[in-house]
């Protein structure tokens, strides 16, 4: 006996259909229905698993460290700030925090999509759901709960996943209008059948309800929304977050970029780029040797740069500021001075002016090393330019896209790193309160722009852009003026963040035509146009070409991926 539908056992008698006239049709249409509902729930589960795989990198249990050092195993609930925790080799470190003993390497590659192991010491922030590789570690707790990194990136990808994207408008308009196409069609085939051919009302009736089948709008509802799921997952594996949909997919369409560039384009710390040596006393590692130890009890931003690049240091034994000029002590039973160009010139001391000319039109801070009152040296400190940046730069100009600096350094410094990446224009000694009226001034010119920056000192700057970009904000997302956060400091991700507006803009409108393209040739065919010849298409036959437009759909928007 076939198997009893609950239409078929109506017999649809009120329509006048004998016997078993529509029994394969409608099993075949609901079988296959339901197959291609099970694809669908299926990718749609599996693009919307993002959620579930962030929430699962938090381990159930730590280690808490007790106040005499023993160790007792406590559900990660139960952790609050200012707890300490011992993370061993192969664990998944429990929650967001500093590390204050021992050192290790740690995988970020599920949250901020670096693929290589991240070095971590004493006064390194962790981010929980990352991996300890190697040493045990001592973690104490900064973050716990909704304020913890991965909770952020959680709310945010469900945030960005819930929003409406405005091709998904497109496909409601479109699921509408093939909606109506789809009941007028219906009624246009089933009068002509049967008021201008005299073909039979069942007839009519068959190619009634294959044309309605066959201009469901199914496939249409899914087209977008999977596309959306799939990308915002992609988005937050690799380090950057979605706020604003609308945003991200306006980014497919830039003309220019602007950048700050101070911790952006350049490493935001000062670095000693080049070591001058005046004297045949003392090498070049002894000259920063003698520098750097000086420079030890000293504040200044430059010290530090001079301090990191030394192998090792002396003690001075004595130490005293000059006033705006520098400062001076003994270091190794020597005096000695570390101080600016001004005081040389004052004391009119002799040096080779065209190298140190050469290293100040770079941009260069030039400090001067004296040793028992003669000339030894000169240290040369630069804001390093980040490898990235130069390929992010070349990046976007392959793309067509216009790239522009903002900074608040002086002309001659702006004019260099511009030169050095290839920059297309640049705005320098800008203020703070003066970025967001450059960025206007570059949207007046007709361009679509985007502004890369902090997100704090750049907030006005990243809300006039019509896609904001916040950069760098590593363990804290945030980021309110941000229309993206990246997650990690690295201009290239810029790049990745287009290419995947891009991708996804491309499976969104493949979608949309699988959706609804093919109805283009299965309308009339549905309709019987080719009766003459004995092709027609019958309603379980319409059942599968509908079906299997959401198959395709499904599929499709699954093999989206991050372009390298």
């Amino acid at each position: 006996m076939p198997f009893p539908l609950p239409i078929y056992t109506a017999r649809l008698w009120f329509l006048g259909f004998e016997g078993d006239l529509l029994y394969w049709e409608l099993s075949t249409l609901v079988g296959i229905m339901l197959l291609g509902h099970w694809i669908e729930m299926r990718s749609v589960m599996s693009a919307s698993s993002a959620l579930e795989e962030l929430a699962a990198l938090i381990p159930g249990e730590a280690h808490r460290v007790n106040e005499d050092g023993s160790t007792e195993d406590v559900p990660v609930e139960e952790l609050q700030q200012s707890d300490k925790i011992l993370i061993k080799p192969g664990e998944k470190i429990p929650a967001d925090g500093v590390v204050v003993k021992e050192e290790s390497s740690v995988n970020e590659a599920m949250l901020t999509g670096e693929s290589k192991p991240v070095s971590k010491q004493k006064d390194d922030e962790v981010i929980g759901g990352s991996v300890n590789e190697k040493g045990s570690i001592t973690v104490q707790i900064s973050k716990t709960g909704d304020d913890s990194f991965l909770s952020q990136v959680i709310d945010l990808v469900r945030q960005a996943q819930e929003s409406k994207s405005r091709t998904q408008d497109l496909a409601n308009r479109a699921a509408f209008w093939l909606t109506i196409v789809a009941i007028t069609a219906g009624l246009i085939t089933f009068g002509a059948w049967v008021f201008f051919t005299g073909q039979s009302f069942d007839f009519a009736m068959n190619r009634t309800v294959a044309m309605m089948v066959i201009t469901c709008p199914h496939a249409l509802g899914l087209a977008i929304p999977l596309v959306v799921s799939r990308s915002t997952s992609i988005a937050a594996t690799n380090g950057f977050l979605i706020r604003d949909r609308a945003a991200f997919e306006q980014a497919r369409n830039l003309d220019a970029v602007i950048f700050d560039k101070t911790g952006t384009l350049t490493e935001g710390t000062f670095t000693v780029t080049d070591i001058l040596n005046f004297s045949n006393e003392f090498s070049n590692e002894e000259i920063l040797k003698y520098a750097a130890s000086l420079e030890k009890n000293s504040e200044h931003p430059l010290a530090k740069g001079i301090l990191e690049k030394a192998d090792e240091t002396w003690e001075p034994e004595e130490f005293n500021s000059i006033t705006g000029k520098g400062i001076e002590g003994e270091v190794n039973g020597k005096s000695m001075k570390v101080v600016s160009p001004g005081y040389i010139r004052e004391n009119e001391m002799s040096y080779p002016e065209d190298e140190v000319e050469k290293l100040s039109s770079q941009g260069k801070t030039v400090v001067f090393v004296i040793i028992e009152n003669s000339l030894a040296g000169a240290v040369a400190l630069g804001d390093e330019i980040r490898e990235s940046s130069k390929n992010a730069i070349k990046a976007l100009h392959d793309m067509g896209i216009e790239c522009i600096m903002l900074t608040g350094d002086n002309q001659q410094t702006a004019d260099y790193v511009a030169e050095e990446l290839g920059i297309d224009q640049v705005f320098a000694e800008v203020l703070p309160d003066e970025k967001s009226n450059k960025v206007k001034e570059v949207q007046e010119q007709g361009k679509l722009v985007a502004m890369t920056g902090d997100g704090v000192n750049d907030a006005p700057a990243l809300a006039q852009a019509d896609v904001g970009i916040a950069i760098g904000a590593g363990s804290d997302v945030a980021v309110e003026t941000g229309d993206i956060v990246l997650v990690k400091n690295n201009p290239e991700d810029v790049t990745a963040l287009i290419k995947l507006s891009k991708s996804t803009y491309r499976k969104m409108i493949q979608n949309l035509w699988w959706a609804s393209g093919y109805n283009i040739g299965a309308i009339p065919l549905a309709a019987g146009v080719l009766f003459a010849w004995g092709i027609i298409l019958s309603p379980a036959v319409g059942a599968i070409l509908m079906s299997l437009s959401t198959v395709i759909v499904a599929i499709n928007g699954r093999f989206l991926e991050m372009e390298k």
